[in-house]
């Protein structure tokens, strides 16, 4: 199966569900240091969430996310469990600070242990993922397109970041929805690089949302887990 193949209507089904709000990840307790960012007044409204999102989809953990997901893809099609240790590896060395390490940790281990409960066929016995490795290796073994599985999972990480901005700033719905949309170019564009990129080309430029991150564990009031 190549990595564009147009998806059937169950694959289309499949990936909707795991990347779905709904899809019990836990993802809406967390803000990627979001809230520290609204906090110290660097992220106030529509076009700075916009922003802070497009520096964090292109520059930091979602594009690292994304060549991460795409390399357990691979792994998982090719049933190579050496491969896909090695993404783990990887993705569990990226975390810039305490909060961020839980945030992928938790939300992999939520992903794999729902998945493996209603889809066991593919479930992988034993392991701990980090998310995006458990998205790729999950997508992969049930023939999800890699393309379309990268541009879902950089709208779902956008989406729930916009949404704690609705929630933190606060924004109006309609301006939340305004910035996801925002936001298409950007992902897509991401996913066809991700989609081919190998491990060793993973490296960021976002250090002040990686500060944000660090910043939050000591911030005093604080809605979300990171």
């Amino acid at each position: 199966m190549g990595t564009g193949t147009a998806m059937d209507d169950a694959a289309l089904y499949k990936v909707s569900v795991w990347l779905s709000p709904a899809f019990p990840v836990g993802g809406y307790t967390y803000s990627h240091g979001l809230e520290w960012a609204i906090e110290a007044g660097e992220v106030r409204d529509a076009e700075s969430l916009r922003d802070w999102l497009e520096t964090c989809l292109a520059h930091g953990a979602g594009r690292s996310d994304a060549i991460l997901l795409a390399a357990a893809w691979r792994a998982a099609c090719a049933d190579d469990r050496a491969a896909l240790a090695t993404v783990e590896e990887l993705a569990a060395a990226l975390s810039p600070s305490r909060e961020r390490a839980l945030e992928t940790h938790q939300q992999g281990q939520a992903f794999a242990r729902t998945a493996a409960a209603v889809w066991p066929e593919a479930a992988l016995d034993g392991a701990t993922l980090r998310y995006p490795v458990a998205v790729g290796w999950t997508a992969g073994r049930h023939q999800v397109p890699l393309r379309a599985t990268l541009i879902c999972f950089l709208q779902a990480f956008a989406a729930n970041i916009v949404s704690a901005g609705v929630r933190a700033i606060p924004l109006g719905q309609t301006d939340g929805q305004r910035v996801t949309a925002a936001l298409a170019e950007c992902a897509v564009a991401i996913a066809g690089e991700a989609e081919t990129a190998p491990l060793d080309e993973i490296g960021g430029a976002a250090l002040r949302i990686d500060l944000a991150s660090l910043h939050h564990e000591t911030q005093y009031s604080r809605l979300f887990r990171s």
